[in-house]
């Protein structure tokens, strides 16, 4: 008997974004792929999901590793039979600091994270819609992949080639029905958020300019989670390659 509901993996989904976005999806009859290096957070995860009356797995993986991402893919398919949505999300930060003083190591670390497992990701996916003849992907850029933030380089350059990859995949899948989209949050309160702020109130390096939140305060994990359950579903049926700041006027 063919699975009739749609299925939706989820990268990063231990915390913030990624498991407000789980809980979501999960939430509107999807069934969930939790994938994250971070076991026991992935398990507590899921373990919301399911106490919501929710269906899924998790997959404990490194994104940037083709074998990790080769084996998520595989084990969504075995478990669900279909690949609906792929939200490439997991993604580290960058400290702020003066640019002289990251070193390479720093450099492989943001960039295998951020961009290797987004083209991974899609590397591995792809091949599955386009054999279902549908099919969503939603990369996670950033604010910073519209308008660089001071003394963070590295990383919105990560997220600058997310967005570059997100067009690049858009222009070859829009005819085979598969829609590529990113997402770029901004000022969003998660835990990787927090660590940047504890930083800086510990007198860790500040930089020359800090962007304003104008509308007064800082954005929710959920409120992302919506924007990705819209671009996931039918509704944005004719989006593709676009690029959607949620990130309350910062970029403006």
């Amino acid at each position: 008997m063919s699975n009739t509901k749609q299925v939706a993996i989820i990268t990063g989904a231990a915390s913030g974004i990624g498991r407000a976005t789980s809980i979501k999806l999960a939430e509107n009859g999807y069934q969930v792929v939790l994938v994250d290096f971070n076991q026991a957070l992935g398990e507590e995860t899921l373990t919301l999901v399911q106490n919501n009356g929710g269906e899924g797995i998790f997959v404990k993986a490194d994104v940037s590793k083709e074998a990790d991402v080769e084996n998520y893919v595989k084990m969504a398919v075995e478990a669900y039979g279909r690949i609906d949505v792929l939200f490439n999300n997991a993604g580290v930060i960058q400290m702020f600091a003066p640019f002289t003083t990251v070193n390479a190591e720093e450099y492989e670390r943001i960039m295998s994270v951020n961009v290797k497992s987004v083209f991974l990701g899609m590397k591995y996916a792809l091949p599955i819609m386009e054999k279902q003849g549908k099919g969503a992907i939603i990369n996670t850029a950033s604010s910073a992949g519209i308008r660089p933030e001071h003394s963070i380089a590295v990383y919105s350059a990560s997220k600058h080639a997310v967005i570059g990859l997100t067009k690049g995949a858009a222009i070859e899948y829009a005819k085979k029905g598969i829609r590529i989209n990113a997402i770029c949050p901004g000022g969003i309160e998660t835990a990787i958020f927090k660590t940047v702020a504890d930083a800086f109130a510990g007198g860790g390096y500040v930089p020359e300019e800090i962007s304003p939140m104008r509308m007064g305060r800082h954005g929710q994990p959920d409120e992302i989670a919506e924007v990705v359950l819209f671009l996931a579903s039918d509704k944005a049926s004719f989006m593709a390659g676009a690029v959607v700041s949620v990130d309350g006027s910062l970029t403006v």
